[in-house]
């Protein structure tokens, strides 16, 4: 796991886009290096945010934004029960389990934006308060979206483990390499 991505590498802005969410991506990932479920699951901030929460979170959140610009609906329901599941490890569920989820999310993402036609191709934003009425935006809109989204919740992912042990970025990056 790299920590910086060069995105012009990649060749395409469809590349660029999907190697500047991956590397956000990674950032998340590696909070969890080394940890066991129940260190993943602790809450050390001020907040009350776990390590495998913010990672099953983001997770979930790709997925359902995802199916809705495909036109489908999420795989999850839409409750407050539900979204507060979101954020812990439920019954069965593990880090490695909330990573080969994010894993198998982070492929469908990569292969659905792939295979669009065109960044251009739109879809309605979904009907809640904070978004406007009717609205459509493109999928390029989405990947930027998912880049913001993902990007904050890998800062939060850093704090929360540099507050678990220490451990910083650059440390795990470092692990993650060894």
């Amino acid at each position: 796991m790299v920590m910086h991505v060069n995105p012009e590498a990649r060749g395409d802005e469809r590349g660029a886009l999907l190697a500047f969410l991956e590397e956000q991506r990674g950032g998340l990932r590696r909070a969890l290096l080394g940890l066991t479920d129940e260190q993943a699951s602790s809450a050390p901030s001020a907040s009350s945010l776990s390590l495998v929460g913010l990672a099953k979170h983001v997770a979930r959140t790709e997925q359902g934004w995802i199916a809705l610009a495909a036109g489908s609906a999420p795989d999850h329901e839409r409750t407050q029960e539900a979204y507060q599941a979101g954020f812990r490890l439920e019954e069965g569920e593990s880090v490695k389990s909330v990573l080969a989820y994010y894993e198998d999310v982070a492929r469908r993402t990569d292969a659905f934006f792939r295979a669009a036609a065109s960044l251009d191709d739109t879809f309605p934003l979904p009907d809640e308060p904070w978004f406007p009425d009717g609205q459509e935006v493109s999928l390029r809109w989405l990947a930027l979206h998912l880049i913001r989204e993902t990007a904050r919740h890998a800062g939060h992912a850093d704090i929360v483990r540099e507050s678990l042990d220490g451990r910083t970025a650059f440390e795990l990056v470092a692990m993650a390499q060894a």
